[in-house]
Parts: C-alpha cells; structure tokens; sequence
C-alpha cells in the first residue's frame, strides 16, 4: 500500500521525518506567534522595535476589549457575516441545482455549458475589476451589503457548480431511473435523493467558501468604502491610526477575525473530510 506508514521505515527516515516535521511547524506558526505576541505587547514596546521578543508586559484583556471599544470591528464582523453567511446559502443553492441539471440531464449544449463554468474558474480575477466595479455603479449596488452578496454568490457559483456536477455525476443514474419509474417528481428526486446522498460534499463546499468570502480582501476593497459596508478584512485597515499604526489593535483584530472561520472548520471538520474523500475509496 503507498504510502507505506513511517515506523516500517529505517531508523534514518524515521529521525529525518520527524526533524523535518518539527521544521515545518515551526516555519508554519512563526508568523502567528509573532501576530499572537504582538496582540498582547504594549505599544511602548513596539515604539522600542520589540517586535519578536518577550512583551516587557502583557495586555490581552486592554487590547483585545480594545479593539471593540475603539474601533469599528463589531460593525466590521458583522458586515462580514452579512456578507458571507448569504453568499453561502445562495451558491450553493445555486450549485447544487446546476450541478444536477448538468451530471444527469441530457441536453443540447450540456457539454459547452459545463465547459464555460470551468473556464470562468480560470479568468483571473484583477482583470475584472474595473467592469465589475461599474457594473456595481450602474446597478446602484456599489459600496452596499446587497452588491457584495451578489458578486461573491456570481464569483463563487462556477466553482461550486464544477465541485457539485462531479459529485452528482458519480451518484448511479439507476437509482433516478427507479424513482422515476415510481412516479417521483424531479423536485422530490432533487430534494429527497440527491440532497442527502451529497450531503458530505456540501458541508465540505460550504467550509470552503465560508473561507474564501470571509477571507476576501480585494473585492473588500474595490466594492466598499464606508465603515458600514466594510468586512472585518477591509475593516482592519482602518484600524492604523493617522500618525501612528497600532499594531497590537491590528494584531487582535486580526486574531478575533480569524476565530469564527476557525471555530466553523472544527465544527464541521468531520462533514470536510468526508466530503472531500467522497468516492476516493471503493468498497
């Protein structure tokens, strides 16, 4: 079986692998141990150029209460939730409904429809910035809740549809085939048979663009550019001052927008991985 587990290995793979785990955690938390730190320093300490040794003192709860007393970052993680949980429920919606009609319909221009959802997953996305931001204008939609829940759920629904038409795809076309023969209705079908059978590839889907739209920071900036409007993304920018950028508040607030993307992964991590293995194996 590859890849052959690690202790029936010789000694010198077995030493090499570990050194080169611990390598790579470390390489891997260094900058987040460095924002950590930075979150609870004083700002005389980061004034001084102490940016990677021990704080002379530790202000967690100063900071971190901070960040919500003197700053807009409620506002800000509530915008970001506005903006993603809608985003989430709609292209996946979306997806789920499109992905069907494409894995088990057959019809006239099914190939080139699924073909021009995988292309539009390879348009990079600075190139659009200027259409879609007068698109937004001329919409009356720009630098608004509604106009970023739009474009995220447009931008996001290729992807969604690409991951769902070939989950759907793998599902056997007998098991349709014998609703319909027992009278079931597309809808029941879609609802009843399909849903639940994907089920571990939507609570994968839905981890991911949770991520992506809570994590976006360029269509933040092109689209908003109010403090009302703006995700905790965007919203971190403004936490620098006139004169002085403080870097302990940007730090905690980086570490509190972090928390609920987090939090949603171990929650869900079970449904990820299933749904991610899905069909990887054959029993």
């Amino acid at each position: 079986m590859f890849p052959a587990p690690i202790h029936t290995k010789g000694p010198f793979a077995v030493i090499s692998y570990r050194v080169a785990v611990i390598i790579a955690l470390v390489l891997w938390l260094i900058p987040l141990l460095a924002i950590a730190l930075t979150s609870v320093r004083s700002l005389e300490d980061i004034s001084k150029g102490n940016l990677w040794g021990w704080p002379s003192k530790f202000l967690l709860i100063e900071n971190y209460s901070a960040v919500f007393t003197t700053t807009p970052m409620a506002i800000f993680l509530l915008n970001s939730i506005l903006i993603t949980v809608p985003t989430v429920i709609g292209a996946i919606a979306l997806a789920a409904m499109a992905g069907f009609a494409l894995a088990k319909y057959k019809f006239r221009g099914n190939i080139l429809l699924f073909a021009m959802f995988i292309a539009g997953n390879f348009i990079p996305f600075q190139i659009l910035m200027i259409p879609v931001r007068d698109l937004m204008i001329g919409l009356g939609m720009y630098d608004s809740i509604g106009g970023l829940v739009a474009f995220h759920i447009a931008f996001q629904s290729g992807f969604c549809t690409l991951f769902m038409r070939n989950f759907i795809k793998a599902l056997p076309d007998a098991l349709i085939e014998a609703a319909r023969m027992e009278g079931v209705s597309e809808v029941n079908i879609f609802f009843r048979i399909i849903l639940p059978l994907v089920r571990p590839a939507l609570a994968a889907l839905a981890v991911l663009i949770f991520t992506f739209v809570w994590n976006d920071y360029f269509w933040a900036l092109i689209l908003a550019q109010t403090d009302s409007v703006r995700p905790v993304t965007a919203g971190l920018q403004s936490l620098k001052g006139m004169w002085v950028a403080s870097w302990q508040l940007i730090s905690a607030g980086s570490i509190i927008a972090a928390l609920l993307p987090v939090s949603i992964f171990f929650m869900m991590q079970r449904h990820f991985i299933a749904g991610l293995t899905l069909g990887a194996t054959k029993e």
